[in-house]
């Protein structure tokens, strides 16, 4: 057998082997066996690169090379179904589709899997692309990323797929998974993650494949798209996907009746949590690809889908003791510290208490009983108290705390608002590293290479005390930290210096400045030529601009009083930042819109929703949301939403189409 022939065996058994562990859960070798063969195959192709594949096993394993994600637009858009949290809703719907159809049909219910959406691609049998969801029009490509996830294929079993298709589905983080890596991370004193989809979507979207593919995430397939789709059944042709193999869910029922779509959701709200991954519903579907197109969609969903959404889990426990957290605003969060219990499928050991109001109001003790909610299988919140169970051994009554439990300065509270906040911006360690955090995020300077360890890492040792020390490092400066190699301090300074080049307005939401988000950052930089006219701006001209308000107006004043940030801006303009309007951005801003307020609906060819929004406020117009007297125009795309087309009609607002406003703007 030549090389070639050897490297092709070694794959194809590999991909069986990993299908059988995976997704069959029924592995024919042990750990070690297969361990040995990856080994032997990683081997092969790095002494003989000519046979190098991308759909190989040996890509599942990663690289420790960052990747910058490009945008894709969706062939078909993933569109999010309507919610509903009632048998009442359920029937509704039931109805709906029954006058519409006029004829039998089959509701096809599936677990509602709460995980981060993914589109995959796949031609001739090989996985092409992996596409988050995004906004629904455009996603981010995270293909080598989603390369490692064992229960994703890379290659099909047989040959009776379609030549092209697209089949989504979620990616997920198992419960064990999930508990393990929080345990890690509160070792290391770091911010836990709040669920399992928070952390599913967070490592999808890592710049790293490598670390992606230590995570283990998950993967369950539940739609397939295409133009030659083997049958017009949506369930049949999940089966067929499962024998291409594919992670689809074996608990997926075709109900033919009303009553056997109660029944199937009745035995899943209890039934669920003994499953190894969230659930935080139950998907039904018009079971005929035929009657879903002649359902067809609203603006925002599909008629012939809808999500019937668990209640949320509730659990009786002991509150241990409430400790504080300070966030990057300065804002002070009580949490609550409580006896472990069991709840919605993971071990609950704290739960937010929201702010001093809310202490106040449950009555809370040290001892109590509490009532422990998870809505939506988010962050646990505590509801209530369980009175009848105090006894003489309570402990003290939970109050408030008056000074910051980082840096000791004492806390104030603001008219109109319910949080304490530590006043102490510039010398509060959460505080600080906050704000280093958002000015790196990705809406702001979009520093690739950086996040929350990174920057905790770099604090801890003296590095940065503030965003503007990160343009002193160096390579030599961060290479061989912990875990930073070479090319990842490389990385790192190479995205810091691509910063530079960030518009003006982004650079204002950058600063972190209380109040000022990402709208109001371009309302300034639009209103000002630069960071000196803004910082010498008056009161009465800030309150003038078009959605500032008293209470921003008075942020920004405080904000540039201050000398800290007087001296961080200086540093900034010796850095090379973009403090002022080029001429470049001031040719994108017009006022062909000023003073109209537009309404946007329906579904575009040439440029996303938020991209259309985005032209909006550049030519001078507002956004709103739903449709006035005072509203100037909708621009409306296909499918534009019944509703929105009737009243606009009704009270004789304007319709105008996707080229018409291009042609207006142009």
């Amino acid at each position: 057998m030549d090389i070639k022939e050897k490297i092709a065996e070694l794959r194809a058994e590999l991909h069986r082997h990993n299908y059988n562990y995976y997704v069959l859960n029924a592995p024919e070798i042990c750990d070690k066996e297969f361990d040995d063969k990856m080994r032997m195959l990683q081997e092969l192709e790095e002494a003989y690169p000519e046979y190098m594949d991308e759909t190989s096993p040996t890509m599942r394993v990663g690289s420790d090379i960052n990747k910058n994600f490009t945008q894709v637009s969706h062939k078909y858009p993933m569109l999010s179904l309507a919610n509903t949290y009632s048998e009442t809703e359920v029937a509704d719907f039931y109805e709906r589709v029954h006058k519409a159809l006029n004829e039998d049909f089959e509701i096809c219910c599936e677990m509602k899997y709460d995980g981060t959406s993914i589109s995959l691609t796949y031609e001739d049998g090989k996985l092409i692309r992996a596409v988050t969801r995004g906004d629904g029009e455009k996603g981010d490509d995270v293909t080598d990323n989603v390369r490692t996830i064992r229960s994703v294929p890379l290659v099909l079993h047989g040959d009776h797929y379609p030549s092209s298709f697209e089949i989504r589905g979620e990616i997920l983080m198992p419960w064990k998974v999930f508990e393990e890596l929080n345990r890690e991370k509160g070792a290391r004193e770091e911010p836990l993650f709040a669920n399992p989809r928070n952390a599913a979507a967070g490592t999808l979207k890592m710049q790293n494949s490598s670390t992606v593919a230590s995570r283990k995430l998950d993967a369950y397939l539940y739609y397939l798209l295409g133009d030659n789709l083997p049958c017009d059944g949506h369930y049949e042709n999940l089966q067929k996907a499962a024998e291409w193999g594919f992670k689809t869910s074996d608990l997926t029922r075709k109900c033919h009746t009303l009553q056997e779509v109660f029944d199937f959701i009745k035995y899943w709200d209890v039934e669920r949590k003994n499953l190894p991954v969230a659930t935080d519903g139950i998907v039904l579907k018009v079971n005929s690809l035929r009657q879903q197109k002649n359902l067809g969609f609203t603006a925002k969903s599909p008629r012939w889908a809808i999500a019937y959404k668990f209640q949320a889990e509730r659990a009786l426990t002991r509150l241990i003791k409430v400790t504080y957290q300070v966030g990057r605003t300065g804002a002070v969060t009580p949490v609550a510290n409580l006896e472990p219990v069991q709840l919605s499928g993971t071990t609950v050991k704290r739960a937010s208490l929201h702010n001093a109001d809310i202490i106040e109001g449950l009555d809370l003790h040290i001892g109590d009983m509490v009532y422990v909610e998870k809505g939506g299988e988010i962050i646990p919140k505590i509801t209530g108290v369980d009175i009848d169970s105090r006894s003489f051994m309570l402990g003290e009554k939970v109050r408030f705390i008056t000074y910051c439990p980082e840096c000791g300065s004492r806390l104030t509270r603001y008219e109109g608002e319910a949080a304490h906040y530590c006043p102490n911006e510039t010398a509060c360690a959460p505080q600080i590293k906050g704000k280093i955090e958002h000015f790196i995020s990705r809406k702001a300077m979009n520093i690739d290479g950086l996040g929350p360890e990174t920057v905790d890492l770099f604090y801890r040792l003296g590095l940065i005390r503030n965003a503007a020390d990160l343009y002193d490092l160096t390579v030599e400066k961060i290479k061989g930290l912990d875990r930073m190699g070479e090319k990842s301090a490389e990385n790192i300074i190479a995205g810091i210096a691509q910063s530079k080049k960030i518009p003006f307005e982004r650079v204002i939401f950058a600063l972190g400045i209380r109040f000022v988000g990402e709208t109001v950052a371009k309302k300034i930089a639009r209103a000002f030529k630069d960071i000196d006219e803004l910082r010498q701006a008056t009161f009465e001209k800030l309150i003038s601009i078009d959605e500032i308000g008293e209470k921003i107006g008075e942020s920004i004043l405080l904000y540039f009083a201050n000398q800290v940030n007087l001296r961080l801006i200086e540093r900034f303009k010796t850095a090379g930042l973009q403090l002022c309007r080029t001429e470049e951005n001031i040719k994108e801003y017009t006022n062909k819109l000023a003073g109209k307020s537009i309404v946007i609906s329906g579904i575009f060819t040439h440029h996303s929703r938020d991209e259309y929004k985005d032209l909006i406020e550049k030519n001078g117009g507002k956004n709103v949301g739903s449709i006035s007297a005072k509203t100037s125009f909708v621009l409306a795309g296909e499918n534009i939403g019944p509703s929105k087309l009737e009243k606009a009609n009704k009270i004789g607002i304007p319709i105008v189409s996707e080229d018409d406003f291009l042609k207006l703007i142009s």
